[in-house]
């Protein structure tokens, strides 16, 4: 498969990388993905039926590095010719979505599309002008039903709240974009409570879609 030109991603593809997994990770950290997998194909049939299995793909490899070292995923960096910047560097928890999605077409070329690496890259951070399966992505890695933090059980209800189905594509849209905003808001808040670095990404993210949503009213 080549990067970028769009793949087709069976069951069958996706039933083989949940067993790949299942050797390489921990039980807990197992047990996040396939939430994360669960939460993202749910959010999915309602905003994108026909992306379901891109979306399971992604978050099946959103933590595909989660559990290196640090010095592991600096090797990473340093295998594929990529700089870390003084952005990552300060922000270790961010890393391993660059690596990962540096990992993708090396370990599992078959799901080397960029919808999934764009989606896994910026699960942590966020981006400016995300696209609909990296906020499904950015968004399930967050709310999903293994996560027991006070600040995602309340973005969870806050994202469920609603009637999706009931409403139009436009404030469908409008509502997660409502609660990615949220989400940054959140993480930005808790990692200045702890004296913890903040990626300039999700800053610039949080800033985009404050005007995205200005602009829409």
């Amino acid at each position: 498969m080549t990067e970028g030109q769009g793949i087709h991603i069976s069951d069958s593809m996706l039933s083989s990388l949940r067993e790949s997994l299942k050797a390489k990770m921990s039980g807990f950290r197992l047990a996040h993905t396939l939430g994360v997998e669960e939460m993202a194909a749910r959010i999915g049939e309602i905003y994108c039926p026909e992306k379901i299995n891109i979306l399971r793909a992604a978050a099946l490899l959103h933590d595909m590095t989660k559990e290196l070292s640090p010095s592991a995923q600096r090797e990473i960096f340093t295998k594929h010719g990529v700089e870390m910047s003084e952005d990552v560097e300060n922000s270790p928890p961010t890393q391993h979505a660059i690596t990962a999605a540096l990992e993708i077409p090396v370990r599992y070329p078959d799901f080397a599309d960029t919808e999934v690496i764009n989606a896994v890259r910026y699960h942590t951070t966020g981006r400016v002008d995300m696209s609909l399966c990296e906020k499904i992505i950015y968004l399930s890695d967050y709310i999903d039903f293994t996560r027991t933090y006070s600040d995602c059980k309340a973005l969870r209800d806050m994202f469920w709240s609603v009637d999706l189905k009931a409403m139009s594509e436009r404030e469908r849209d409008e509502h997660i974009d409502r609660v990615v905003l949220r989400s940054f808001e959140l993480t930005i808040a808790d990692l200045e409570e702890n004296n913890r670095y903040v990626s300039r990404e999700t800053i610039e993210a949080r800033d985009s879609m404050i005007k995205k949503l200005k602009a829409n009213r």
